[in-house]
């Protein structure tokens, strides 16, 4: 046994594998001490290796799944190891010692589930493999588990932005890639461009590939290298993929992954949904309208004809309630029929997934009678009506051959519904009349014997078997009674007899049967529906894109949005433009969010914005982003009215943290990440800069965020709103003129500084920062020593004319310190020359008088 282990072990390579023993997976070696630890189970040790005790662990078949989905959270990949015979069968090939053979049936890793307890059901699982060819690079993706299929060509520069999009599970590449994103390697001849067409024409039957488009070189290596790895992990059952959609990586808006990590689009920067873009705009009612809406929001859209037309149906649910009302409440009742095609086409059905196919397709078809019957339906509308309406042979078949409700286990039988096969209604019959002679044997066995406890009970070893308490047996082991010892137990003695073993043999057979009978109609009920599930999944797709539009129409309902306009040229009007998650959690606390105007142009496309902490700025930048973001995916946005033009490229420089890992500091990723926008903004791109240059000196601070609005201005042309507290950078504007000048409000009443949260023209009057200050808590003589030393700055900064004049060029507080020490000081001087320790008490008084004489002079 353990030999056939370590050979299997050895095909698994770094996988944990999990080895079929019976009831039981059973793990061995390092697997068990890493599988132990992560699942917080024994770890004990079973039989030598080598001279040493060999460390084991296991999990129980029927719950496997549990344990599997612990792993893979941890980051391991499982090698399936199952039975591929039973040990009758071994037994009579190979004798009565015979180990029973095994193979690796499947290898689950995190881009290959399919298992609904294993993923999230409003989260795509996507699995990316990057190729290389021709001097191009592109991306294939699938999800596996609703057969979801991409290959994107990617323009230059733009590969880590696609994947950052994808935010896979998994991601593949030839083994010597440099690429830092990639988690899985694997040999480069499955990368070969050659045969990643042979590989694609195989896959889909098919002579030629242009009913799909134009793959390029990189394409086809990345689509190749991807299934060839999809084919590993099944063993070779590959699971379902649709044909592949191709397209490029310039057909969507590109956002790299630190914009949108910043402006948490999917993702808060907590690592959930809750708090990000996602969380604040989805209202869908199911699971893959919830993976629609992720994508739209990934991957905004250039076409305005393409954006007009999601707004337009956006706008039809957005006005009739009723109707919107009516759509959701069918939808919320519907299943997920996009995973159960995939969890059927990839093996992993269950009658219960054949009864979501025959529901979902149903409810289907219901909608799509009710949306084909409106007058004035939007293009989008009338063309994906269609797309729920069919399968009217396939529906009819499951309605008839399932129950109402299919169990998830199909050992047991018990789906297939009464009057749809006679045969299979007689071996039923049969069973039940064996049944119902089992219980009238048990009332006679009981009045025979005088033992009212007897029971006639069934279990896998004896069969159907006579029970009897212990102190009743004597009477049943008679010679003459008629029954014959089984086996005793602690409390329980157990008999035969002929009679039921007559009778048992009748329903055992009928049984078995009746569960052979419905394991031939589930192979052909599923057979019937992978033939459609091409169909299937456009239905799936056509249902989720209904409830986007549905969940954005009843979101912009709720809370005041506007349809956006797009035009050609680069503009951005937002008037009462507001941040939709910010503003939910401004409504939570019972306040009411200040909204704000941007209307950037030509003539004014950078808006250089000052003004104190806490008063708006970073929220500002980032709200228009996210309302850039929402009208290119299709969306009303939180805004009175907005006309924009298309951004090619969204860029946001909005706070930044360490990246120890990589050796850098927060300076260094904000200059990374700038360095970056200057690189490959455009002018039709949106740049949002927040605070660019505080991560160093004072000096260096000013001059890189000088040098960044002159770059932005002169050379990128681009929209950009750009926050800063570096006053002097106002002064640009007599020389950028599309540069304008804007500050958030603010104003100290009775001492206490009041944040408006308005955007306003022109410059901020000065800097809140003790104002700020005190508001965060710092202790009054802290505030007042800094008053004091801002005071003794701006009166050097008066004199000279510069920042921190005669400072050097140290940071603002160490320039504080510089002059302090510099600064003669008689009261401390008095204090530091007093040996208090030497004071009498007559002395300590006539000291303290000393220094009240010293103090007056002073002030």
């Amino acid at each position: 046994m353990m030999a056939q282990y370590l050979k299997l072990k050895a095909d698994a390579q770094d996988c944990l594998l999990f080895y079929r023993m019976g009831d039981f997976f059973e793990l061995f070696f390092d697997d068990a001490k890493i599988a132990s630890g992560v699942l917080d189970i024994a770890l004990t040790a079973r039989g030598e290796h080598e001279g040493a005790k060999i460390p084991m662990c296991g999990v129980p078949v029927h719950a496997a799944t549990g344990y599997l989905q612990r792993l893979i959270k941890a980051g391991h990949r499982v090698a399936i190891a199952e039975q591929t015979e039973s040990p009758e069968a071994a037994r009579k090939a190979r004798g009565s010692k015979a180990l029973v053979d095994r193979a690796i049936v499947r290898v689950v890793t995190a881009g290959t589930l399919t298992e609904e307890a294993l993923l999230d059901a409003r989260t795509a699982n996507w699995c990316v493999a990057v190729g290389e060819a021709a001097g191009g690079v592109a991306i294939a993706a699938a999800d596996v588990s609703t057969g979801r299929f991409e290959i994107v060509e990617v323009a230059a520069g733009a590969l880590s932005a696609e994947l950052a999009r994808f935010a896979a599970a998994e991601v593949v590449a030839a083994e010597g890639s440099t690429l830092t994103e990639a988690t899985t390697l694997r040999p480069r001849a499955d990368f070969d461009s050659a045969r990643g067409e042979d590989r694609l024409k195989r896959l889909h039957g098919v002579a030629t590939l242009d009913g799909y488009g134009t793959i390029g070189r990189a394409g086809l290596a990345a689509a190749g290298g991807l299934i060839a790895y999809l084919d590993h992990t099944a063993k070779g059952a590959l699971p379902f993929l649709r044909p592949p959609a191709v397209t490029r990586s310039d057909r969507a808006m590109a956002i790299d992954a630190a914009t949108r990590e910043s402006l948490e689009i999917c993702v808060a920067q907590g690592g959930g949904r809750a708090g990000s873009l996602l969380d604040a705009v989805d209202r869908t009612v199911t699971g893959a309208g919830a993976r629609a809406l992720a994508a739209d929001l990934s991957a905004p859209l250039m076409e305005v004809a393409a954006i007009e037309a999601r707004l337009a149906l956006v706008a039809h649910f957005h006005d009739d309630a009723g109707l919107r009302e009516r759509v959701r409440a069918a939808l919320r009742a519907l299943p997920d029929i996009g995973r159960a095609i995939g969890r059927i086409a990839a093996g992993r059905g269950s009658p219960r997934d054949l009864g979501q196919l025959r529901d979902g397709l149903d409810g289907a078809w219901r909608l799509g009678e009710t949306l084909g019957r409106l007058q004035d339906a939007p293009p989008l509308l009338t063309d994906t009506a269609p797309r729920l309406r069919g399968h009217g042979e396939l529906i009819d078949l499951l309605t008839r051959a399932l129950v109402p409700s299919p169990p998830i286990d199909a050992a047991q039988g018990g789906y297939v519904a009464e009057g749809y096969d006679a045969a299979l209604d007689d071996l039923r019959d049969a069973g039940a009349g064996g049944r119902r002679a089992i219980a009238a044997l048990e009332a006679e066995y009981r009045t025979r014997t005088g033992t009212t406890a007897l029971k006639i009970r069934h279990n896998g070893v004896l069969g159907y078997h006579i029970e009897v308490p212990a102190r009743a047996a004597d009477a049943l082991m008679a010679a003459d009674s008629g029954f014959t010892h089984r086996q005793t137990l602690a409390g329980v003695v157990r008999f035969n007899a002929p009679e039921l073993h007559e009778v048992a043999v009748k329903v055992s057979q009928a049984g078995a049967h009746a569960l052979a009978a419905e394991a031939a109609h589930l192979e052909e009920l599923t057979a019937r529906a992978l033939g459609m599930r091409e169909a299937i999944a456009d239905t799936a797709d056509a249902l989720a894109r209904i409830d986007v539009a549905a969940a954005l129409a009843e979101r912009a309902a709720e809370g005041g949005w506007a349809r956006p306009t797009l035009v050609d040229h680069a503009c951005f009007e937002v008037i009462g433009g507001r941040h939709p998650v910010v503003e939910a959690a401004v409504a939570r606390g019972g306040g009411r969010f200040v909204a704000n105007d941007c209307t950037l142009s030509e003539s004014s496309r950078l808006w250089l914005v000052t003004g104190p902490n806490m008063g708006g700025k970073s929220t500002f930048l980032r709200q228009n982003a996210l309302i850039a973001v929402l009208a290119q995916a299709g969306s009303f946005v939180p805004a009175t009215s907005a006309t924009l033009g298309l951004v090619d490229r969204l860029f946001s420089r909005v706070g930044a943290s360490d990246n120890l890992a990589r050796g850098r500091s927060t300076f260094m990723v904000e200059m990374v990440e700038t360095a970056a926008i200057l690189a490959q903004a455009t002018p039709r791109s949106f740049v949002i800069l927040d605070e660019v240059g505080r991560g160093t000196s004072t000096y260096d601070g000013l001059a890189i965020a000088w040098a960044v609005v002159e770059a932005i201005h002169d050379d990128n042309r681009c929209r950009c709103l750009f926050a800063t507290h570096y006053h002097e950078l106002t002064r640009l504007a007599e020389r950028c003129d599309a540069l304008s000048l804007h500050n958030v409000r603010a104003r100290e009443w009775k001492g206490e500084l009041v944040l408006l949260h308005e955007v306003a023209e022109g410059p901020a009057d000065r800097s809140y920062g003790l104002a700020v200050a005190r508001l965060a808590g710092l202790p009054p003589l802290t505030i007042k020593r800094a008053k004091s030393v801002l005071d003794k700055l701006e009166a050097g900064r008066a004199k000279t004319g510069g920042i921190a004049a005669g400072l050097d060029d140290l940071p603002l507080f160490a320039a504080m310190q510089v002059e302090d020490a510099a600064a003669t000081d008689p009261l401390r001087d008095a204090l530091d020359a007093i040996d208090v320790d030497a004071l009498s008490p007559r002395d300590a008084l006539d000291a303290l008088y000393r220094l009240k004489t010293v103090s007056s002079a002073q002030s």
